[in-house]
């Protein structure tokens, strides 16, 4: 048995096991995949794999991981109740219902006996509890089955040694071990046995994917019951003693600082107001309810200073991301071209919860609960801005309502921390949904330049140079690529975290000549952090546009010239399906149109075709859409779809309505009803998501696989519908609405 970390209230009748096998790692390619080895090239110049081909973003986390990735914890409890201790954060993307089925799997148990608990930010786990890049089935597919596996192994050497039979004489099903003669012990029984340090143990090996049971199947979500219920507790549901209601007064611009208070003494006269402290990021009231806290936040006289970029609309954010995108290298000369550029507006994350913790601290410790994708980096943050050792700092991840990158971020842990040292007390604090909408991190605006040359139907070379406003990686992803340079592929080993992070995700998956993707990012005082699919959505979305013009161009079908120049045969076997069942070619009406896409990350691909009914400008409308995901292997077909679906609405709100107006250094928009986003009557009621049968012996991502192609396949809906070319997003982007006063 390794390890100390013990769950709260672990009982010494219960029976914890650590991973202690060593865990193995495929760069590139995996067991059994052979079906997405390239195939011979139908195009006439192909291109060189690209530095994602080669290695990703999410082998650069397994990779970072690895040394601490046995450090799991599973406990068998005496009434056969089995907990995992989770070290990724959950908000919504069903992982827990994922582990919960690995577990199952391996230990023979129901899946209503596994309990997976989200695990306190534990440091000795290094770059080992971050959760991001689609990255957690990835990297814990194969440490969760060999925890459980050991459980199950020394489960199986307790009842062998109760009975005096041979461990390989004994098999395991629903939870209990059984004997040749049908004698059987449940799993609780041997729980306290199953400890002994002296017990003799056979080595223990995960089941073959031929031998899953549950593991492939459609599976309803472990917490579904109590999200739709109400009984799902988030992080501002928590009853922490003492911890009162707290909210801020932020700056009319973003990174504002805070001068004077001119009222401050009759604020603090205000009914139930117990607190007001002046921090950097504002000014903070605490009260005894949210209401009377709201209300004295709204009386406050604030005297602000500037933010770093008051002098900043969406006009000069486009022009400084023009002026700033590189030249294209190759000149069209004699041979014909397809020349786009494109610009895409910033945009919330827009979670449904929205940023929220609670803080208690003291002058010798300090707690903090919230829902944090990156709870080491806020732990170790958090310690040194309250000038507390990190061993002092407890930081508990709660389950999340949406996050889409934004948990990435640990700001309301942060500033609740801020609160609760100034004024000696628990605080329980929550942006409004116009802080999170306006102050909140945001995707950033981009500006895209492409040029494609083509020859007697073969494309000649393939261009795209990437202008964006700076992201903010600062959550625990540099130290993760500082970690891992070692095993980038020459030539990057040196080159910024952002344009790492670029060329470990961003790839063609075509064969389009000389092709080159490039990123210059543009310093802007704006706040941005990762949006789902990160530099995807964008870049390839854009780049998905330029292939139906250049299918167009050179006299082809969009389905029939992507079969033609994409690489290989697994990625033409998503294309196909999607085309087939969604009857690629059908005749619609006129203003009505299909539109169809593909693109390819994290050792997995996806196509997606959509119908689109632009006959009311006022209300264009996606009516229909069909997606068809290989992902290697499906851990939960059920859990697939439903991210696919998500990837869909992502995709469909951005392209056509949602996105956010800079105005003098503030988005203008500060709700659901001024930030567009996709309505149930904005999207399609005949929605299909095929998941192919497994490809591979482990699963690639899926988090952030589903938007690229949607945003691809709207916008080629829309543009044969109107007869238009997309070049701006969203499409509809007209400010409809009276923004709230600063």
């Amino acid at each position: 048995m390794t390890g100390q970390h013990h769950p709260a209230g672990q009982s010494r009748r219960s029976f914890l096991t650590y991973l202690v096998a060593a865990p193995t790692l495929a760069l590139v390619t995996r067991a059994g995949a052979d079906a997405l080895a390239p195939q011979p090239a139908r195009a006439v110049v192909p291109s060189l794999p690209a530095i994602a081909d080669v290695i990703d973003l999410g082998d650069l986390f397994i990779l970072a991981g690895a040394p601490t990735s046995a450090l799991l914890a599973l406990a068998v409890e005496a009434d056969g109740t089995i907990r995992f201790r989770l070290p990724r954060e959950e908000v919504g993307q069903g992982l827990t219902t994922a582990v919960a089925m690995l577990v199952a799997e391996e230990l023979d148990t129901p899946l209503a006996a596994v309990r997976v608990e989200l695990d306190d930010a534990r440091p000795e786990l290094l770059f080992n509890q971050l959760t991001g890049s689609s990255n957690s089935i990835r990297s814990l597919y194969g440490p969760v089955r060999q925890c459980a596996a050991t459980a199950r192994a020394r489960l199986v050497a307790a009842a062998a040694r109760r009975w005096n039979l041979a461990p390989a004489a004994l098999t395991t099903a629903n939870g209990a071990v059984r004997a040749p003669d049908g004698r059987t012990a449940g799993y609780g029984s041997l729980a306290a046995a199953a400890a002994d340090p002296g017990l003799a143990v056979l080595a223990a090996t995960p089941k073959k994917t031929a031998k899953h049971t549950l593991v492939g199947k459609p599976t309803s979500r472990v917490d579904a019951r109590a999200m739709v219920t109400g009984a799902q507790r988030y992080t501002l549901d928590l009853d922490i003693p003492g911890a009162k209601p707290c909210v801020v007064r932020r700056p009319p611009t973003l990174g504002g600082g805070v001068r004077a208070v001119a009222n401050l003494a009759a604020v603090k006269a205000m009914p139930g107001v117990l607190h007001v402290v002046t921090v950097p990021t504002g000014v903070a009231v605490v009260a005894e309810t949210f209401g009377q806290a709201l209300s004295a936040k709204s009386a406050l006289q604030v005297t602000w200073g500037p933010g770093p970029a008051d002098a900043l609309s969406d006009a000069q954010i486009r022009a400084k991301l023009r002026a700033a995108t590189p030249p294209l290298l190759v000149p069209p000369l004699l041979t014909p071209y397809v020349d786009a550029e494109f610009d895409f507006a910033f945009v919330s994350h827009a979670p449904m919860e929205t940023n929220s913790a609670v803080a208690d601290v003291r002058e010798d410790r300090a707690e903090i609960w919230s829902g944090l994708k990156s709870p080491i980096a806020a732990r170790q943050t958090i310690a040194a801005d309250l000038g507390l050792p990190v061993d002092k700092v407890t930081v508990h991840v709660v389950q999340a309502g949406g996050s889409f990158g934004r948990r990435l971020f640990f700001d309301a842990a942060l500033e609740a921390a801020r609160i609760s040292k100034a004024c000696r007390r628990p605080v329980r604090l929550m942006w409004t949904r116009v802080d999170d909408t306006r102050h909140g991190r945001m995707r950033p605006a981009t500006h895209h330049r492409i040029r494609a040359t083509h020859l007697l139907g073969e494309i000649l070379s393939f261009e795209h140079r990437v202008a964006a406003a700076e992201t903010d990686f600062r959550h625990g992803l540099g130290e993760v690529i500082t970690a891992t340079a070692a095993h980038l592929p020459l030539g990057i080993g040196n080159a910024t975290l952002a344009q790492t992070l670029f060329l470990t995700t961003v790839k063609s998956p075509y064969h389009f000549g000389l092709t080159t993707q490039a990123l210059t990012e543009v310093p802007t005082g704006i706040p941005a952090a990762s949006w789902r699919s990160v530099y995807s959505a964008n870049t390839r979305g854009a780049e998905e546009i330029v292939v139906d013009e250049l299918a167009a161009a050179t006299g082809r079908d969009p389905y029939a010239f992507r079969r033609a120049f994409l690489k290989a045969s697994a990625q033409r076997a998503v294309l196909d399906k999607a085309a087939s069942e969604g009857e690629w070619g059908r005749p619609m009406p006129a203003g009505c149109a299909q539109g169809i896409a593909f693109h390819e990350e994290y050792k997995s691909r996806t196509a997606c075709l959509v119908e689109i009914d632009t006959r009311d400008p006022e209300r264009v409308r996606v009516t229909k859409a069909v997606i068809a995901v290989d992902v290697g292997l499906p851990v939960n077909p059920r859990g697939l779809e439903a991210q696919m679906i998500g990837g869909l609405t992502d995709a469909i709100s951005t392209t056509l309505r949602a996105g956010l107006h800079l105005d003098k250094g503030l988005p203008l928009e500060g709700s659901y009803s001024q930030f567009h986003w996709a309505q149930q009557r904005d999207t399609p009621r005949d929605v299909r998501v095929h998941v192919l049968p497994a490809t591979g012996e482990e699963p690639g991502g899926a988090g952030e696989l589903g938007v690229p192609a949607a945003v691809g396949a709207i916008a080629n809906a829309w543009a044969r519908a109107t007869g238009s070319k997309p070049r701006s997003f969203p499409l509809d982007f007209d400010v409809d609405f009276t923004p709230y006063p600063r």
